[in-house]
């Protein structure tokens, strides 16, 4: 079997030509905020927004990661934390009044938070991250040339090696559910990528889509005795309500695998992924670009982090309790 470690070059390319597909510091709830300032040398200090969707340890990472990369380049920053808490109302409130504050630069994590920023400007720079597709998410002409006021970084994962993953820890499974929300179009994208990959591999699936949070215990007691194991791309909802997926499938011998590792941490099976604050912080890298070089959001193409970048990583209490062998996994990280 190949190494898991390895996405093709081609698949890669293929699929951002193709403008394919979602998972710190936060506010305390929707309309709070925290704030945070440092110091740089060359005197400025720059004003800088973020509206984070929800709380949960992918985008919490991506802010941590955005903030270090500002620190590192040794900006002065006045920086605004916002968290919608999942609430699309909250993220319109909130890109109303960071645009009205006249920040210099707002980053908006995750694909709701973006969508409400870039609907409330088109003036002001804005760096995304925890978005998978740009393009399809209608913030950006395309990914390659973006030719407005957003880009950032992509959390594109590999999801056909996901995939394979499943197949080599579960290799008996005949039949997939796809667990994701509705609301999230991002996790559309990846849904169908998942499906490309099984239709493939010749197992079955299923979809089983969620509208809120408030529906994951049910819609996952739902899926047990019809599919052999799930899979759960990077969709805000699932990841901010996985310790309710996995306690749910654990306890039904259901393994789960997910599209990134806070949510293998949160009780998920295993997962090939990304890391969010390296994420973020590429994404910070480019917001640097624009206060301090003056570069164009709208001829930066939006970023993703490669092959190298991300890692096989496996909950061994999970396995454990699912009686899943994973001493085959070669270079896994264990949590």
């Amino acid at each position: 079997m190949k190494r898991l470690k390895t996405i093709g070059s081609a698949l890669v390319a293929g699929t951002l030509a193709l403008a394919l597909a979602a998972c710190g510091g936060s506010g305390d709830n929707a309309a709070g905020s925290t704030s945070s300032a440092s110091t740089g040398s060359d005197g400025t200090t720059y004003k800088i927004g973020v509206l984070q969707l929800t709380e949960h340890g992918a985008l919490d990472q991506a802010n941590e990661g955005f903030v270090a990369a500002l620190d590192d380049a040794g900006l002065s920053t006045d920086i605004d934390q916002q968290n919608a808490q999942n609430d699309q109302s909250a993220c319109q409130t909130i890109a109303a009044k960071l645009v009205n504050d006249g920040d210099d630069l707002i980053y908006a994590i995750g694909t709701p938070a973006a969508q409400a920023v870039a609907g409330a400007t088109s003036d002001i720079p804005i760096v995304g991250s925890a978005i998978t597709d740009y393009a399809e998410s209608g913030l950006v002409a395309s990914n390659e040339e973006p030719g407005g006021n957003v880009t950032g970084s992509s959390d594109l994962t590999p999801v056909a090696d996901q995939i394979e993953l499943l197949q080599q820890l579960i290799p008996d499974a005949k039949t997939v559910g796809i667990l994701y929300c509705s609301a999230e179009s991002n996790s559309e994208v990846q849904v169908k990528m998942a499906e490309e990959a099984l239709d493939a591999a010749g197992i079955a699936h299923e979809r089983y889509s969620i509208s809120s949070s408030n529906e994951i215990q049910q819609m996952v007691e739902s899926m047990v005795g019809k599919v052999d194991a799930i899979y759960a791309p990077t969709d805000n909802t699932i990841a901010a309500g996985m310790a309710t997926v996995s306690m749910v499938a654990n306890d039904n011998s259901l393994p789960v695998i997910v599209g990134c590792d806070t949510m293998v941490e949160d009780g998920g099976l295993a997962s090939y992924s990304i890391n969010y604050y390296d994420l973020g912080y590429k994404a910070g890298e480019m917001a640097v670009e624009i206060l301090t070089e003056g570069a164009d959001p709208a001829e930066m193409p939006i970023t993703y982090l490669s092959s190298d970048e991300c890692s096989l990583i496996v909950n061994r209490d999970t396995a454990d309790a699912l009686g899943i062998d994973i001493s085959g996994l070669e270079g896994a990280e264990i949590v």
